[in-house]
């Protein structure tokens, strides 16, 4: 199946233009179950049935796997088999009607004004280091974006004069603004930090390593946490927490809702809704607290 696999990898980057993140997602998916079909004697697209699928997603289940692994999977799955019947490599697709578990979205944990004010602070731009860690959060926090998106821009996705940043995701591009305080802290890194990072090599990504090399996820994770506990900030913060923290803020100020769905990159609206449904509890269970003799 490995070769079935990669034809629709090819299908996925350049007639579907799908993001690197999610094409990592989908051979990962696809991977992981060929392996498990091989176990059971089935090597072939065409020999799959949806009791082999169902097996499939029970044996994840009896692994322990979160709803949401289980769902992403399944998504990859189904998006595989309608390709390859699409393709007529398959004559029915034994993925049509699996069902997806329900996944329960949970509340996205939201940093106050203030608890973000103090976390920006932490890096005081003593050392190259810092001037490169305090403009990559400042920038992260300014416009929501991914942290894969905010490792993988160059040089020329920055356009200081007009202050905005130019993301591209797959075959998609969006534009974001941010403000002076961002613009003031890029070109502390471009102007001053950023050749000595490089140690006298040239490179087109904006941020890199004090190797010189491109910021890898892992490590701008690592930069994160460290300065959430230099901030004292116990709950488990990560890039992410800056981004629904970016929304959920721009939406209590009164932003329009389609607007941050358009920052943020969000293809369905319920997703950016789910920060309006946060703040909307948030002074009713304030209010609760305040009252119910049981607190």
């Amino acid at each position: 199946m490995t070769a079935e696999i990669e034809g629709f990898m090819e299908y996925l980057e350049h007639m579907k233009k799908a993001s690197r993140n999610t094409m990592v997602a989908y051979r990962r998916d696809l991977l992981q179950l060929m392996d498990y079909l091989e176990q059971q004697g089935i090597t072939e697209p065409s020999k799959v049935t949806k009791t082999s699928l169902n097996s499939y997603i029970l044996y994840l289940e009896h692994q322990g796997k979160a709803a949401t692994t289980i769902s992403r999977t399944l998504a990859s799955i189904k998006s595989f088999f309608h390709y390859e019947l699409r393709e007529g490599k398959v004559r029915r697709d034994p993925a049509e009607f699996l069902k997806t578990p329900k996944v329960e979205k949970k509340a996205p944990f939201i940093l106050t004004v203030e608890e973000v004010n103090c976390f920006l602070k932490q890096p005081d731009g003593s050392s190259p280091k810092e001037v490169r860690d305090k403009a990559m959060l400042e920038l992260l926090y300014a416009t929501g974006i991914r942290v894969s998106e905010l490792i993988g821009l160059k040089v020329e996705d920055v356009n200081l004069a007009v202050g905005f940043i130019t993301c591209r995701d797959g075959g998609k591009e969006r534009v974001i603004p941010f403000g002076k305080a961002v613009s003031q802290s890029l070109k502390s890194y471009i102007g001053q930090a950023r050749h000595v990072l490089l140690k006298g090599n040239e490179s087109d990504w904006l941020f890199t390593n004090c190797s010189g090399k491109p910021m890898s996820r892992q490590g701008f994770w690592k930069i994160v946490k460290y300065y959430g506990g230099k901030a004292g900030i116990h709950e488990d913060i990560t890039p992410h927490t800056l981004r629904h923290s970016f929304a959920a803020h721009l939406l209590s100020g009164g932003a329009d809702v389609q607007v941050v769905q358009t920052m943020l990159g969000h293809a369905d609206p319920a997703t950016t809704q789910l920060y309006m449904n946060y703040l909307q509890r948030k002074p009713l269970k304030k209010a609760y607290a305040g009252v119910h003799p049981v607190r």
